[in-house]
């Protein structure tokens, strides 16, 4: 049997769809997806193609359907709609919609004995009405209605593209809640790891990195002088208390900074420049950062000493080559930093007496002209087979 050609305005009417079809998986491309701006679309199309005068998009929060996204529909209905949300009944489009997860199709509405929505009807004046599940793993997590208002039925066709239509707002929806999820995770990852390291988990180039590479860093290692002593004769408490203080004055400088945190060691930390970002400018960073926290420490330290704790501050900073990416074992994993530069930043914080910035040759070249420093000497230090010229920042000119 001969398949009867398509009517003009069977072409034209499946043309429109298609292109419309277009937009909204256009819109679904676009990295951020916009949940608003698709849904939007997604109405505004379906209204159009299935000639209604108005429609609305509710999704699913707490048990009922709050309005998400209208066309056609004055500020008055939008507005009630708003501090509306739809409880599940048979007395609503939507609620019928969510309880038989199904199309519902009201070819009038005045011939429909459970329709009991008044407020609704006193705003609208509609008729005909359809309303469609987005449906995701058998839940209703929201509702496409549109609206006529004449009692004019909509047609098989109709449903079948507000449907797909549907379909293709729970892909939107689907999308939009795993990219907040992941970024909740990696919000609550940066926590505990530094927000570098935490972005590098969940990036594309993650895993080359995290498996190892090597590049130039500047490497900040700081500890409190005095503060075995101090820890040992004073309350538990106390010192939890002093440490809590100094860690969050220097968890914000290295934020300000951008420096990635590897490690808090009791009142130590190491904090190190140019990865896994790149940064052109990264011993000018960590210097900052030193002299932020070394201005910083000493206003804390004149606290402490009203209390009878007498705590100073010491700073070393090197810049070299390292190898960076992911060590450890199955169940633990830490991302760090290897290399002679990490244990010369370390052997410099140690020398450096209270307030003291120390620097290697090579990071006091990259920042000469932004400096004050007083030369150290030729220092020898443990695992360096070679004495090293060392300079201590005064400050920044």
């Amino acid at each position: 049997m001969t398949a009867r050609p398509a009517k003009p305005e069977e072409q034209d009417d499946h043309r429109a769809y298609q292109a419309a079809l277009g937009d909204v998986l256009q819109s679904l491309g676009r990295t951020p997806i916009d949940l608003d701006a698709v849904l939007n679309a997604i109405i505004g199309h379906a209204v159009r193609l299935c000639h209604a005068e108005r429609g609305f998009v509710r999704l699913l929060e707490d048990g009922r359907y709050r309005h998400v996204a209208d066309i056609g529909a004055s500020p008055e209905v939008v507005d009630y709609n708003l501090a509306n949300p739809i409880v599940p009944t048979r007395a609503t489009l939507t609620g019928r919609t969510a309880i038989e997860r199904r199309p519902v199709h009201i070819p009038d509405v005045l011939e429909d004995p459970e329709y009991d929505y008044p407020e609704a009807m006193r705003l609208g004046g509609f008729r005909a009405m359809l309303g469609v599940p987005m449906l995701k793993d058998d839940v209703v997590v929201g509702v496409i209605s549109i609206w006529r208002d004449e009692p004019m039925p909509f047609s098989d066709a109709d449903i079948e593209m507000v449907t797909l239509f549907a379909n293709q707002a729970v892909i939107a929806l689907g999308t939009t809640q795993l990219v907040q999820t992941i970024e909740r995770q990696r919000a609550e990852l940066a926590r505990y790891i530094s927000p570098q390291v935490a972005a590098l988990v969940s990036s594309d180039d993650g895993e080359r990195l995290l498996q190892g590479h090597r590049r130039e860093i500047t490497v900040v290692f700081c500890d409190l002088r005095g503060f075995t002593a101090f820890s040992e004769s004073a309350e538990p408490e106390e010192v939890i208390g002093i440490l809590g203080t100094y860690h969050a004055a220097m968890g914000r400088r290295v934020a300000e900074a951008e420096g990635t945190l590897e490690r808090f060691t009791g009142d130590g930390l190491m904090v190190f420049f140019n990865d896994p970002v790149a940064q052109s400018d990264h011993v000018e960073r960590a210097i900052q950062m030193a002299v932020a926290m070394r201005t910083d420490v000493a206003r804390l330290a004149a606290g402490w000493r009203r209390l009878g704790h007498r705590l100073g501050f010491g700073v070393g900073v090197a810049t070299g080559f390292a190898t960076l990416g992911r060590i450890g074992f199955e169940d633990r994993v830490d991302y760090a930093a290897v290399g002679s530069v990490v244990n010369l930043a370390a052997r410099l914080c140690a020398e450096a007496e209270d307030g003291g910035i120390l620097l290697n040759p090579r990071a006091h070249a990259a920042v000469e002209e932004l400096v004050t420093v007083r030369p150290i000497g030729e220092l020898t230090f443990k695992g360096f087979s070679h004495p090293i010229d060392v300079v201590d920042v005064v400050g920044l000119t």
